[in-house]
C-alpha cells in the first residue's frame, strides 16, 4: 500500500519488522514541486519498540496480515486491560503501553471494540467510533450564555478532559468521538 493510505492503527513492514501506526503528521512542502511528506510514529509489534520513520506518498509499504476480532471490554488485571471475544469468550491481554492514549476511553462493559492479532498474540487495539462516557465535574451553566456556543471543561468517567458545550451538566452522559477526543453529542 501506498504511504499516503496508510491510516492510524494499520500494521506494516519496515525494515524487516513488524510495525503498528500510531500517529501520522502530513507535511506539505511550501513552494511548487514540493512532495507531500509523511511521518510515522510506529512501535514493533511484538515489543512496543518506538520508531519514527518518513515517507514520500508514492512509497509504499507491505501491509502485514493481521486478524481483527470483536471484543468487548472485561475488566483490568493490574497493568493489563482483558477483553473477551464476542463470539467464543477467549480473554485478549492487553498491556497499557499497547493501549496508550486510548485507555482514557475504555469503560466498563465497552463493546464494539476489534483486538488485533498477529500469530495468537494480541497485538493492538481499535476503539469504537464514540464511546458513551459519564460527566463526573463540569462548572454550571451560565445564566444568559445560551446564546453563545461557549464551550466548558469537563471532566469524565476516566479521568479524561474533554470541552463540551455549555448547556452538558454533571452527570450526563455524552458521547465522545475516539479519534479526534471531542463532544459528539448526548447519549441516550
Amino acid at each position: 500500500m501506498k504511504a499516503s493510505d496508510v491510516k492510524k492503527g494499520n500494521v506494516v513492514e519496515y525494515n524487516g519488522a513488524v510495525y503498528q501506526v500510531r500517529d501520522i503528521d502530513r507535511s506539505s512542502p511550501q513552494g511548487r514541486g514540493g512532495n507531500v511528506r509523511f511521518r510515522f510514529v510506529m512501535y514493533s509489534v511484538p515489543g512496543g519498540n518506538k520508531a519514527d520513520a518518513s515517507f514520500d506518498a508514492d512509497d509504499t509499504l507491505a501491509e502485514v496480515e493481521l486478524l481483527r476480532r470483536q471484543a468487548t471490554y472485561s475488566y483490568r488485571d493490574g497493568e493489563a486491560f482483558v477483553f473477551l471475544d464476542d463470539e467464543d469468550y477467549t480473554p485478549y491481554m492487553l498491556d497499557a503501553d499497547v493501549v496508550g492514549d486510548d485507555a482514557g476511553y475504555i469503560v466498563d462493559d465497552l463493546a464494539g471494540c476489534h483486538v488485533q492479532i498477529i500469530d495468537d498474540q494480541p497485538v493492538g487495539l481499535q476503539l469504537p467510533q464514540t464511546v458513551a462516557m459519564e460527566v463526573v465535574d463540569t462548572p454550571p451553566e451560565l445564566k444568559g450564555g445560551t446564546a453563545t456556543k461557549r464551550p466548558k471543561p469537563a471532566k469524565l468517567s476516566t479521568g479524561l478532559e474533554i470541552m463540551v458545550p455549555e448547556y452538558i451538566a454533571t452527570g450526563e452522559r455524552v458521547l465522545v468521538n475516539t479519534t479526534s477526543g471531542e463532544f459528539s453529542g448526548r447519549a441516550d
